[in-house]
């Protein structure tokens, strides 16, 4: 089973992952933990050139090409690998993330990145999405009183930006009714936990 994290800065979303991972575990199930941009060394190489706060100049189509190239890599080295193997992988950030912030937000258009990241994954899709929905102005605030968290070079786009991602992945949620949830991030971390687990234990393979 594929899982995905979807949602904008400060939205809460990698909390409420290590709480799931850990309660999956508990029910013995294999769990891979990952995220994205990154997940495998040559990934993770990548990820630092695109969240580098230095790499202000990047153009959006390089920006998009390089998501597009660390995704393959995560895929083929470590997603599809352990989906063959039986177990559930639970990412924070995949496909969905480059349709908002490339597609939406840059303006790039979302079903151009959509064919672009269709020769990078073949068609792989996850088989349920929780898009954490909240306020770009709240997600920025927690994220100014979180000094532990990594900034990186999307943190301090202008409001306006984090508005149109949060637009697009509003737009994704209609066109996927089936596989992406939307879950209500404004909420308590134990209420959201609670929600996100009680729909991946709808959805788990029978063992």
């Amino acid at each position: 089973m594929f899982i995905t994290f979807e949602g904008g800065e400060g939205s809460g979303k990698t909390t409420c992952i290590q709480k799931i991972v850990a309660s999956l575990e508990q029910q013995h199930y294999s769990v891979v933990l990952t995220r994205e941009p990154g997940g495998t060394p040559i990934s993770e190489e990548i990820r630092n050139v695109i969240l580098d706060k230095k790499n202000t100049d990047m153009d959006p189509r390089t920006e998009a090409l390089l998501y597009a190239a660390s995704r393959r890599q995560h895929v083929v080295e470590k997603i599809l690998p352990a989906l063959k193997a039986g177990k559930i992988v639970i990412s924070d950030r995949f496909l969905d993330s480059s349709l908002a912030y490339q597609g939406g937000a840059r303006g790039l258009g979302i079903d151009t990145i959509w064919q672009v990241n269709q020769y990078a994954t073949e068609g792989l899709e996850p088989d349920v999405t929780f898009f954490f929905d909240i306020d770009p102005k709240e997600g920025l605030a927690r994220i100014a009183r979180n000094a532990g968290r990594e900034v990186n070079r999307l943190d301090v786009e202008a409001l306006t930006f984090h508005q149109k991602v949060r637009a697009a992945f509003q737009e994704l949620a209609k066109r996927n009714p089936k596989r992406i949830v939307i879950i209500d991030a404004s909420k308590s971390p134990d209420e959201v936990y609670q929600t996100v687990l009680q729909e991946i234990e709808k959805r788990l393979p029978s063992r």
